[in-house]
């Protein structure tokens, strides 16, 4: 007698569900970043050009004193979800309880100090702003394990309809309430809105019940392992975020409103570009972790093809700096240009320092990173009180790049050395890049100065860099194709790169 059939080795029985993988969850991920962007990016077009300077000044003051909560509301308890090797139905309760109760009582305490903080930054009438934003806190602590749990399992795709809801749900809101004249609260309601409804969909979509507990010998190993993790996102916030709160207080809500807008503009190429490569690096590097030669190489190529794309594209911000603010946002806005100069430079720091990041966790040196952040901050914060009492916004953003090239870079240069990768390497990889750059940023500078119509200087500016872009992409061609195996997730031979 036969027995039954079984099933061969790469089938699936009928009915079966193939489990999400991480290549899946990936585009999933990046899908819903770059659709989130765009959407970002329009409503704070109209969002802008709606409430002007002094509304947006006064939302981006509550905006900063969220973001700063937010990087340490659950206490970092949610991500040991993610990496718990046994079953996370036995530690879920227990960081539902931390997160909401550690949400709760720092809603409290910001809605305590919410006057003294608004008052500090020069713009009182921010306070009930900064106040129903607190309630976004709660929210976000309530629904951390059903979010964590989503990313555990890679189901990137339920968690992006809650991401895309938050998004458009929110923004269609604050359109709605700033046209009729809810002026900065529009905002903060339309993010209460989107925030409240995506909370819903990762209820709905949570791989368990949603439940509270405590257990006290769990407790004790979960803050033992976010507490730290808490700590340091209180850093890294501290360096993404000084140069704003600085701004606020030592310059008012209408120079924050200004110079928010411009350090939007500048991130326009990390998340067009850097992004998306940032998602192949990790995978290439940890490919190759274990061979010294092949990692260096791994590094270079993506260097070599993020800087080709990204630094002449930041060039391109920083020389059609006036006419850019002015067509976007409308000339009420070109305040915000003297800042975007130099925030767009500003860019090509970060972009390379987030590729250098990605590098040193894999090899598993993540002290450095916050050791990388403190020396940061502590320049970063006596050079933007200079930059700004010398030259308002234009000084604290150039304040920045100075902290960047002569602090930071050096120390991750010196880290890299650390790992085997040669810096003269890097700046060799980075050095026809910039020229390019140069030439980009000039080219923008008298085609929108030149040219009197501003939407033709610009696509005259954006065709001359896309024609730099391509020339290096062209001349670097073999960096390019390593890039795409790495995509590929084919094992690659090491090899030398080309340093011309």
């Amino acid at each position: 007698m036969t027995g039954p059939a079984r099933p061969t080795r790469g089938t699936r029985t009928p009915g079966a569900k193939r489990a999400p993988g991480a290549t899946q969850a990936l585009g999933w991920s990046l899908a819903s970043t770059a659709f989130s962007r765009l959407g970002t990016v329009g409503i704070g077009i109209v969002l802008a050009r709606v409430l002007g300077p002094e509304s947006f000044g006064t939302y981006a003051v509550a905006f900063v004193a969220l973001m700063a909560i937010l990087s340490f509301n659950e206490l970092g308890v949610s991500l040991a979800i993610v990496r718990w090797p046994g079953d996370p139905k036995l530690i879920a309760p227990t960081v539902t309880t931390i997160s909401v109760a550690g949400s709760v009582a720092l809603c409290v305490a910001g809605w305590i100090a919410a006057p003294l903080y608004t008052a500090a930054l020069g713009d009182a009438g921010a306070t009930d702003v900064v106040r129903l934003l607190l309630l976004t806190v709660v929210i976000d602590g309530a629904v951390s394990t059903p979010a964590a749990l989503l990313q555990r399992t890679f189901r990137q795709d339920k968690r992006a309809v809650a991401d895309q809801a938050n998004v458009w749900v929110g923004a269609v809101v604050s359109v709605v309430l700033a046209l009729v004249g809810f002026g900065p609260m529009s905002l903060a309601l339309g993010r209460l809105a989107g925030s409240s409804v995506a909370a819903v969909l990762f209820l709905v979509f949570s791989p368990l019940p949603y439940r509270f507990g405590f257990d006290r010998g769990q407790a004790r190993a979960l803050l033992a392992f976010g507490l730290p993790l808490a700590g340091a996102s209180i850093v890294v916030f501290a360096v993404g975020y000084a140069d704003q709160l600085i701004v606020g207080g030592m310059l008012g809500s209408t120079a924050l409103g200004f110079y928010v807008l411009a350090c939007n503009l500048a991130a326009w190429p990390t998340s067009l570009f850097s992004t998306p490569l940032r998602g192949v690096a990790p995978a290439a590097f940890a490919r190759v972790q274990h061979d010294p030669a092949g990692r260096s190489d791994a590094l270079l190529s993506v260097l070599g093809v993020l800087a080709a794309v990204t630094i002449p594209v930041c060039f391109l911000l920083a020389g059609a700096a006036p006419a850019l603010v002015s067509f976007v946002y409308g000339e009420q806005w070109l305040p915000a240009a003297a800042a975007l100069v130099w925030l767009g430079l500003l860019s090509i720091f970060r972009i390379l320092f987030e590729l250098v990041y990605d590098y040193i966790v894999v090899l598993g040196f993540s002290r450095t990173i916050l050791g990388v952040n403190v020396w940061w901050l502590a320049a970063l914060v006596p050079a933007v009180i200079g930059g700004a009492a010398v030259a308002g916004i234009a000084g604290a953003a150039l304040a920045q790049v100075v902290v960047a090239a002569v602090v930071v870079l050096p120390i991750y240069l010196w880290r890299l050395h650390k790992a085997g990768v040669d810096a003269r390497q890097v700046l060799r990889r980075t050095a026809l890049p910039l020229a390019g750059g140069l030439l980009a940023g000039a080219g923008a500078f008298v085609l929108t100065r030149v040219i009197p119509m501003p939407v033709v200087g610009l696509v005259a500016s954006g065709l001359f860099t896309v024609g730099v872009i391509a020339l290096l992409l062209l001349r670097d061609r073999r960096a390019l194709g390593r890039l795409r195996e790495f995509g590929r997730g084919r094992e690659v031979q090491p090899a030398e790169v080309a340093t011309a």
